[in-house]
């Protein structure tokens, strides 16, 4: 431990100008053993300080570095856990607790006692020594290994003290009169002595010689005593005098002090009076227009405006403390109190007769709108209304159980006339979507009085048969059945499509301005995040009931939002299901309006969202959204279901089968629909379902066709589906349409294959036998040597086709596949086309082999390939 003192002293605190008197080894209580060093120092130089310094070893070398410095004025505890038992601990309490394990009890008990001297010399400071042996606070108890720092050198700088000039010169002249000093300091001893002793007696006569001055000193001092006591007796007297002085002196100054104590409790007095009538008197003008204001007219809402905003200052004040024990801030408060119930209570009989005048009012105008696609507009009673927004703020904050009560009267009053104005609009779109008075009967419709009304009932049992007169070919082979939108054509979508554009566009603006005008006018603070939805399964009359409130308590913002959404699902709680009961009648007038429906609603339900997408207006279209999805799914499935119900006549031909001309007229429709349209995934997955069950049912009747071939069948009708997909370009159908061109061209060269077959069958049969001789391993120029194929046979069997054979065959060959295809596809000529490319095939091959056979022969077919050109060439245009 000395080495490391003597380290630390040279490296450490010699370059700093301090002086390290004790050490301890320690580490940290209660964390890992990272030994450091606290060490207690003084400065060299004056005013001394004392420090408590934390040396640590450095990580990087072995070396020592200084981490932290304490005064030592500023500790306060010194604990050493125990007085009696040996404990390594303690704490040292500057700033805050540090607590430590000091190495040996002997070091920690230096340390500590160190600290306690320091604190004894230079500070004098009252610092808590808990825990503490009584020996180590004795400062004469020398401790361990700092003995010879805090005790001998201390106590030898303390006692020693510097010589002055005077008394270096006397030592100087006494060493000069006896130089002998050094070396015999028993005779300087001795003279000194002596000298001492002549100075003593010196000292003695001088005292007896001074006796008699000694009694002249006595004489004036009795002197002066007796004049002491004469000025004493003076100094009473005037004591006396100034006490009656003082009495009164007293009593003038507690006299000023009553004064000043009564004027400051006036004046404080005279504050608080006139802090309650500036802040809790009403002004006569506004106490007349709470009682008798007009509620009417602008001015007079004006006025019962800026009155109530004042009542509810005055009623709202902040009252120090006494205030309310005061009888006449009691008597003021009630009848504050009396005002604002009288005004609450007629303004809200005022409002209520405005609800329900509105309603008298507003059915006036449903006349001129029953014959119009339009809604009433509400905008003058909003705009009338809102004239009161101020007051029902007002009212909320003072009376919530009136504007409780109001909310509810208006929600009734305006559910009703909205239902009644909804209804109404309903039925005439109803009317204008299925056209005649006549044609409304026919879906259930049906006018009383110029009133209109809708049998919702009769809609379900509607049902719109096909024509089954789209095309004169197909109708004679397919029994159509139901198939929807068949009779209807593109104007009467078009009309179909404007009107229900119309009436969405109706309905946006006045949900809008509905939502706006109630969040204005009662209040209600808006969000774009309202939470939740709510179904019509929930109890709309439990609008006020959910929302327990002690009156005059306003609802938080999360409350608010959803009290907006509730007041909104209770006034308007018939659109979701007129509009549910419109898109059934026009699913079942056109299956195919549900595309229209789709794109409509679903625009709509987009732009409601972006606006706010937990408002009303956007929950309610996107529940109604679902229920067009699920039409236009099922208008997807029941075209399916009917290509699977496709039953063909055995006595006509094919041609294009009816769903597929279906699948055309739907695509051709929905891209026209879709184009730009918000939800084009939608008809990607009907479109995929719908050539699916296209090409399936294709394949189905070709095989079940017993008039018309299978290949006819496959090829007309996938290369009608591949020139609708070419025309279209339906990306998502791609993959489809190259599928449909090869089934379409694999089924034409089968047919051709097929039809054409062996027009020169004799001439067929004998060259086949004559490919079976050389298969056989005969050579071609040796086959003439055949008996059965000699050039004798071949010349007999060539002249039994002449050209106009040929002719003939060919001709009944056009009408047979002319009696196969159908006119709508158009595609005769491109088979008679391969069929006589095909014919010539076969002609090149037969000349070859009898050039290879019969060589120089001179055997030739009685008719060439330009004849083959001509003779079908002339078959085509003949027919």
């Amino acid at each position: 431990m000395t080495a490391i003192k003597h380290a630390l002293q040279r490296d450490i605190f010699t370059p700093n100008d301090e002086r390290l008197l004790s050490i301890v080894n320690v580490c940290k209580a209660g964390k890992k053993k990272k030994n450091c060093f606290l060490c207690a120092t003084v400065t060299t130089e004056r005013p001394v300080q004392v420090k408590v310094v934390k040396v640590k070893k450095s990580d990087k070398g072995d070396f020592y570095k200084r981490q932290i410095a304490w005064a030592l004025r500023d500790l306060a505890v010194v604990d050493a856990k125990d007085a009696i038992k040996e404990n390594p601990e303690f704490d040292l309490h500057f700033e805050k607790v540090y607590k430590w394990v000091a190495s040996s009890t002997a070091e920690k008990n230096a340390f500590i006692s160190c600290i306690w001297k320091l604190n004894q010399r230079y500070l004098r400071k009252k610092i808590d020594f808990v825990n503490v042996s009584s020996q180590l606070l004795e400062e004469s108890v020398p401790s361990g290994e700092n003995q010879s720092v805090t005790g001998g050198d201390e106590e030898s700088v303390d006692e020693y003290q510097e010589l002055n000039a005077r008394e270096e010169q006397d030592i100087e002249i006494m060493m000069e009169g006896c130089e002998y000093a050094i070396s015999n300091a028993e005779a300087f001893a001795e003279k000194l002595s002596r000298e001492l002793q002549v100075l003593d007696g010196a000292n003695i006569q001088s005292i007896m010689a001074s006796e008699k001055q000694v009694n002249i000193l006595m004489k004036l001092l009795d002197e002066a005593l007796k004049e002491v006591d004469q000025i004493e007796l003076k100094l009473s007297s005037y004591e006396e005098m100034l006490q009656s002085v003082k009495e009164q002196m007293d009593q003038i100054s507690e006299s000023n002090h009553l004064i000043h104590l009564s004027n400051t409790n006036n004046v404080k007095l005279l504050s608080e009076i006139e802090f309650l009538v500036n802040h809790m008197d009403l002004a006569k003008g506004h106490i007349k227009a709470l009682q008798e204001g007009d509620l009417a007219s602008s001015r007079g809402i004006e006025a019962c405006t800026n009155a109530a905003d004042a009542l509810l200052q005055c009623m709202n004040v902040a009252l120090r403390p006494g205030h309310d024990m005061l009888l006449a801030v009691k008597q003021q408060q009630q009848r504050f109190s009396d005002l604002r119930e009288h005004f609450a209570r007629r303004l809200a009989n005022h409002l209520n007769n405005v609800f329900v005048q509105q309603g008298h009012d507003q059915s006036s105008t449903l006349a001129q709108h029953s014959v119009e696609l339009t809604l009433p507009n509400h905008h003058p009673f909003h705009r009338d209304l809102l004239r009161y927004a101020k007051l029902m703020e007002w009212l909320k904050n003072t009376d919530y159980g009136k504007y409780e009560g109001l909310t509810k009267n208006y929600m009734d009053y305006l559910s009703r006339l909205y239902e009644r104005e909804i209804k109404d609009f309903f039925e005439v779109a109803k009317i204008k979507m299925t056209g005649t008075t006549k044609e409304s009967k026919k879906f259930g419709l049906h006018g009383s009085s110029g009133k209109l009304t809708g049998s919702t009932s009769s809609l379900n049992k509607l049902s719109v048969q096909s024509s089954g007169n789209r095309r004169s070919q197909s109708s004679s082979l397919l029994d159509m059945g139901n198939m929807s939108a068949s009779d209807l054509d593109v104007a009467d979508r078009t009309k179909f499509d404007k009107i229900f554009e119309q009436v969405l566009s109706e309905l946006e603006p006045l949900c809008l301005a509905e939502q706006d005008f109630i969040s204005k006018f009662f209040k209600l603070q808006q969000h774009q995040s309202m939470p939740g939805t709510m179904t019509e399964a929930e109890d709309l009359d439990g609008v006020t009931s959910s929302r327990q409130h002690n009156s005059g308590t306003p609802l938080p913002v999360s409350s608010e939002r959803d009290m907006i959404r509730q007041m909104m699902i209770k006034i308007f709680r018939c659109i979701e299901s007129d509009l549910n009961s419109l898109i059934a009648l026009g699913d079942k007038i056109d299956s195919f309006n549900s595309l229209y429906m789709l794109v409509k609603m679903s625009h709509h339900v987009w732009t409601a969202e972006n606006v706010d997408p937990a408002s009303f207006l956007s929950t309610t279209l996107g529940n109604v959204l679902v229920t067009v999805k699920r039409n236009f799914d099922k208008c997807i499935s029941n075209q399916i279901r009917q290509m699977e119900e496709v039953k063909i006549s055995k006595k006509s031909k094919v041609g294009i089968l009816p769903f597929v001309a279906e699948f055309e007229e739907f695509a051709g429709l929905a891209e026209s629909i879709f184009k730009n349209a918000e939800r084009r995934g939608d008809l990607d997955k009907a479109y995929t379902k719908l050539i699916r069950g296209v090409f399936v049912n294709v394949e189905k009747v070709a095989n079940e066709s017993q008039k018309t071939p299978r290949d006819v069948v496959m090829m007309e009708n996938f290369h009608h589906i591949f020139a609708t997909l070419s025309r279209l370009k339906i990306s998502c159908l791609e993959a489809e349409k190259k599928e449909a061109k090869q089934k379409y061209t694999d089924h034409l060269q089968s047919y051709v294959i097929y039809s054409l077959g062996q027009p020169l069958e004799k001439l067929n049969h004998f060259f086949e036998g004559v490919e079976t001789r050389v298969a056989q391993g005969i050579r071609e120029e040796e086959v003439s040597y055949q008996l059965a194929f000699n050039k004798q046979e071949l010349r007999k069997v060539i002249k039994e086709y002449p050209g106009k054979e040929v002719k003939k065959g060919l001709d009944n060959l056009y009408k047979k596949v002319d009696k196969h295809l159908c006119e709508e596809e158009n595609l005769l000529q491109v088979v008679w086309h391969l069929m006589q490319d095909e014919f010539i095939r076969q002609y090149k091959h037969f000349e070859g082999l009898i050039a290879r056979c019969y060589p120089g022969s001179g055997i030739t077919m009685e008719f060439t390939i330009q004849d083959i050109l001509d003779y079908c060439s002339s078959i085509a245009q003949s027919h």
